[in-house]
């Protein structure tokens, strides 16, 4: 299928999982073919986003997480540690597997940036307003910063080498610090991505411990979009959302079917927008809307072109602007159309869980296929990474993340190969069990029961306290039952003294004032008052009470002993919050994390931890390699 398609490889960076896909090539040419190979590096793409970033001007090294840099994005300036990938444990995750969020914020807010944050992952960042793309990102004005990054990440895979079998790591880990400076030297004075784009060749070979043929490019060399290139069929998209007969149905489709995502939909860009950038050197990266009678490219400063004519074609567009900004500008598909793009003229290579646009993609091209536009199938590689560190025989320091659920800080990497599939089934019963135990007393329990003896006199004590406050509620309860029957009390008589108020200057009114009473209206007015100075006397009686009520209550919640108890509570109920959300940081790490690290692994592990390349060769040898089609 596709025999004259070349294989693409198209990431951000060269540090994460791209050079992994020269086992792709290496089976390929094992298998007697001769297809190309083509990596390129998407410089095109924007270096790094972060909303909530200080704007200091400056690039620093960031984790993730769901509080404070929830908004981080960073794709070519992204690192992994040996085991690590981006996978932030949400805050959703913690409440529901039982989490009083509230609680911790209130009591350690500084709490939820450590069991949100994806362990063992960096990410470089730029803060300031405008965010560079990668081709136009000096690496010089980074250099510092995503060394200080790489050498993170070697660090933290490092110590995942126990002592006593470190030396060759060591050296795979100078090795791999020597290749990257000597390239930072020969090519480090032009832009990012051409220092990714010339590190290519040597990271490949170093991952897989021999030579990848591989063609580096970049999406700025691969995009190139001038009156030469317009008619290669990598443009054929394009010239469909042109096109007067085919444009508003290409339009209709995108948008249905980004429909009900977080994607833009064409409105947002403006009138006139297609679902394409354009790359104008000096200038930055903007979406193209093409007006009836000229061109916008939504680029920091908006740039404009007139056009004599409407622009009604891929060659239309092309002359324009040439004609404007010359031969060297880029012009990118957004995130959807990209893969139709490029599917036009290459077999993408994606591992498995790489870009979550595919599925959209598809339905676009779904719902607008006639049959005119041929894309090759993408290619999914799919490893079993950790099932193969049995090739390995090396010993593993498990991060911290890890040693609770293994039961270990040490293991052999057969025994991790063999044991991580049942861990994270263990752990995925754990975050369901988590979710049912709700009350503090219950889940105090539990961890005395299930996790370790240590919990035992928390637990026993926790009781304690928990009996004793219960025990002072019901007092409470006892006291504040009496407090309403007297305040009821008090009310009625109330009610029962301008009852007779009411009465008595009825009674004046109608027999005393105006007449001259005799001795039973005066006896019954004199009654009247007795009776409502008696009601006041109860009254007073009643407030008495309430007082003494009143005061009852409060030394009783104020007492010494009571005040220190409930302290006491709260202060295990913070415990017990932290441990349940550091439980759930643990659970998903192993759960999600490690799968997402397997699925799409830092390609210079494999050497640093298994420098005789068995690790690697096994991987590669044992991945599972499938077509997924675009229409």
């Amino acid at each position: 299928m596709a025999p004259e398609a070349p294989f693409l490889a198209l990431g951000q960076t060269a540090f994460w999982d791209e050079p992994m896909k020269g086992g792709v090539k290496l089976c390929s040419d094992a298998l007697g073919y001769e297809r190309r190979f083509i990596a390129g590096i998407h410089d095109s793409d924007y270096f790094a986003k972060h909303t909530g970033a200080k704007k200091s001007g400056k690039f620093a090294v960031l984790p993730h997480n769901d509080v404070a840099n929830k908004d981080l994005w960073s794709a070519a300036g992204e690192f992994s540690a040996l085991f690590g990938s981006e996978t932030v444990v949400r805050r959703d995750q913690h409440a529901r597997a039982g989490a009083k969020l509230g609680k911790v914020i209130r009591e350690r807010p500084s709490a939820l940036d450590q069991f949100t944050e994806a362990w063992g992952w960096r990410g470089v960042v730029f803060q300031g307003d405008a965010t560079p793309i990668v081709a136009e990102t000096p690496f010089r004005s980074l250099q510092p910063t995503l060394l200080q990054a790489l050498d993170w990440a070697i660090d933290e895979t490092l110590a995942r080498v126990p002592c006593c079998d470190s030396e060759q790591a060591m050296t795979q880990a100078e090795a791999l610090r020597s290749l990257v400076c000597d390239i930072a030297e020969q090519d480090g004075d032009g832009s990012l991505g051409q220092f990714y784009q010339a590190l290519l060749e040597r990271i490949y070979a170093f991952a897989a411990q021999q030579p990848v043929s591989i063609e580096p490019t970049a999406t700025t060399e691969l995009l190139q979009f001038n009156g030469e290139t317009a008619n290669l069929p990598r443009f054929a998209l394009l010239d469909r959302f042109l096109r007067p007969a085919t444009g508003a149905k290409y339009k209709e489709a995108y948008n249905e079917a980004i429909r009900g995502t977080e994607i833009y939909n064409l409105s947002r860009f403006g009138s006139w927008a297609i679902p394409f950038d354009l790359v104008v050197p000096g200038h930055g990266r903007g979406t193209i809307r093409v007006a009836p009678k000229g061109i916008i490219i939504m680029t920091p400063q908006p740039l404009f072109i007139t056009t004599k004519r409407p622009v009604q074609s891929v060659n239309d567009l092309a002359m324009a602007i040439e004609a404007k900004f010359g031969h060297n500008c880029t012009l990118v598909g957004k995130a959807v159309s990209l893969i139709g793009m490029l599917a036009a003229e290459f077999v993408f290579v994606f591992h498995e869980g790489a870009s979550s646009y595919v599925k959209h993609s598809r339905t676009f091209h779904q719902l607008v296929n006639d049959g005119s536009l041929k894309l090759n199938p993408i290619l999914r590689v799919q490893y079993q990474t950790w099932d193969n560190l049995k090739h390995c025989h090396q010993w593993i320091s498990l991060p911290p993340p890890l040693r609770r659920p293994f039961g270990a800080s040490e293991l052999g990497s057969q025994s991790f190969a063999s044991r991580w599939n049942l861990v994270q089934t263990q752990q995925k019963e754990l975050l369901e069990k988590l979710s049912e135990l709700r009350r503090p007393v219950e889940f105090v329990e539990f961890l005395a029961g299930w996790l370790s003896f240590s919990w035992s006199h928390p637990a026993e004590r926790y009781r304690e306290l928990h009996d004793r406050l219960l025990a002072l509620h019901e007092n409470l309860r006892l006291i504040k039952n009496k407090k309403s029957a007297v305040r009821q009390a008090w009310r009625n008589i109330s009610a029962r003294r301008n009852e007779l108020e009411h009465q008595k200057g009825k009674h004046w009114r109608k027999e005393i004032f105006g007449n001259e009473p005799g001795p039973s209206a005066l006896k019954q007015r004199d009654d009247f008052s007795r009776q409502i100075e008696q009601c006041d006397m109860q009254v007073r009686e009643l407030k008495a009470q309430f007082r003494d009520l009143d005061r009852e209550q409060s030394d009783l919640v104020r007492h010494q002993s009571i005040l220190e108890a409930h302290e006491e509570r709260r202060a295990l109920e913070l415990e017990l919050e932290l441990m349940r959300m550091s439980l759930v940081h643990e659970a998903i790490t192993v759960t999600q994390g490690l799968t997402n690290a397997g699925h799409r692994p830092s390609a210079w592990w494999f050497p640093l931890i298994c420098p005789d390349g068995d690790w690697f060769r096994n991987t590669i040898a044992s991945a599972k390699y499938y077509l997924e089609p675009l229409i």
